[in-house]
């Protein structure tokens, strides 16, 4: 999906990038200090660059690396291959003497073997989470700056492309390749396995970093101030984009399932007036994307804890408007649509995290709907004519689906009462007396 940027904006984001790789080579230099093996993607230069005798360094072993992904992506992609994704190679020059430069500099942080290993292993985890967090950081950095990748990633991306698969999933296989050929170099070279270069801190990372980047993701949002001009700013659907809204309430209704929120939400709605979205904003997401209705209600909010996972595992590494996957896709189009569908006017909106979404306007009324286990088991029961255990069973799937979906996509829990202004409990309240709280709520809004 092509962004349109100004050529000043552009500028800033390719600026703000070159600082960005910086800080992913300290982090990932920082991570191989700690003796405790090397990162997926960084196992096979790194490796090489011990062999006794080579003359290459480690950065000028992962530029040759990177500058074959580039050329396997050309190969793959040919005319879909983006013209300024050509830059990838400048990266891949830049990035080698990051990582040279970055090694040299923390040299001394190397900590010795002569240390007992009862002081010795701690510092080492603890030098190599300090890692992982640098490197998580600037990966967040780089994904929200959106504008190149390294070739690291640009290869997997290329792989989803051109065979229709999730690039979470062949990010997960092209590390798990990496690392292998990482260990042939090892017995090749070495003869024997080394904690030191394929150990426990390879694991770590690539469980840490995901996780971290999901961290760090929600409280980077400043960067826009620095990516974007301030003359381009207002209206570009940042946090300062508020006056254009005029003075109407938009209200949210996040629910958990069998709560009653549709049914809350469209009394809601019928009270004040207004458009109530749900099923909508699935046909417009449809339209946009030349999906089905069905495969987006299907697969939208519907992260599975296994597929969770994948996801934090292939360290959401590159931005979704490049990201082929569907999960990214339906979300990206959800997002556009919800922006748009607030800005037309007063409406309520159902789920797809508009809560998020719209977090930053002061227009809008962000509502959590909930209710006890007992009351939730009757509304699924009487709805669909299924015994009480096969209600339970789908209410758990569901929410469990919505919550991963959150955390994916916000790094933030579904049930953090924080990301709401009213919290509800329909079990207590019924339908009409929740309806009754959001009213009252929006009237003291509009005042």
């Amino acid at each position: 999906m092509t962004v349109e940027r100004s050529k000043a904006e552009w500028g800033r984001r390719y600026l703000s990038f070159v600082v960005i790789l910086f800080v992913i080579a300290l982090g990932t230099s920082l991570s191989i200090r700690a003796n405790l093996g090397s990162s997926p993607i960084s196992a096979p230069p790194y490796i090489l660059s011990l062999i006794p005798g080579i003359g290459l360094t480690m950065g000028q072993l992962t530029i040759c690396m990177h500058v074959f992904f580039i050329t396997v992506q050309i190969l793959l992609l040919r005319k879909d291959f983006e013209k300024r994704q050509f830059l990838q190679i400048v990266v891949s020059f830049l990035f080698g003497f990051y990582t040279d430069f970055t090694m040299w500099l923390t040299g001394f942080l190397q900590i010795p073997y002569t240390i007992s290993p009862l002081a010795g292993y701690p510092l080492r985890f603890l030098e190599l989470l300090v890692g992982g967090a640098i490197l998580a950081f600037g990966i967040a950095c780089e994904v929200r700056c959106d504008s190149l990748m390294l070739a690291g990633e640009g290869l997997p991306l290329a792989i989803s492309k051109s065979l229709g698969k999730d690039f979470s999933r062949v990010k997960i296989c092209t590390d798990t390749f990496l690392v292998s050929v990482g260990v042939v170099f090892m017995f090749v070279f070495f003869g024997r396995w080394d904690w030191k270069m394929v150990g426990v801190g390879t694991i770590v990372s690539m469980f840490y970093v995901g996780y971290m980047v999901r961290v760090f993701s929600p409280h980077i949002g400043w960067l826009d101030r620095i990516f974007i001009p301030a003359c381009e700013r207002h209206g570009s659907g940042t946090a300062a984009d508020t006056d254009s809204w005029g003075d109407y309430c938009v209200v949210t209704v996040a629910r958990m399932y069998g709560s009653g929120g549709n049914a809350v939400g469209e009394e809601v709605a019928r009270r004040l007036g207004c458009p109530f979205y749900n099923r909508q904003i699935i046909d417009m997401a449809a339209e946009q994307m030349g999906y089905s209705p069905e495969f987006v209600a299907e697969n939208e909010q519907n992260i599975s804890t296994a597929r969770l996972w994948e996801m934090i595992l292939a360290d959401s590494s590159i931005p979704m408007s490049m990201n082929p996957s569907k999960d990214d896709a339906i979300y990206v189009s959800e997002s556009r649509t919800v922006r748009e569908l607030a800005h037309q006017g007063p409406c309520v909106i159902l789920g797809r995290l508009g809560n998020w979404i719209l977090r930053d306007n002061p227009h809008v009324l962000k509502v959590f709907v909930g209710s006890d286990k007992e009351f939730a088991v009757r509304q699924v029961m009487d709805k669909f004519h299924i015994s009480a255990e096969e209600a339970a069973a789908k209410i758990d799937r569901v929410n469990t689906g919505r919550a991963n979906h959150c955390w994916q996509y916000t790094g933030k829990q579904w049930l953090d009462i924080s990301g709401y202004d009213i919290v509800l409990n329909t079990g207590r309240l019924g339908i009409d007396g929740a309806a009754d709280a959001i009213i009252t709520a929006v009237q003291s809004l509009r005042k």
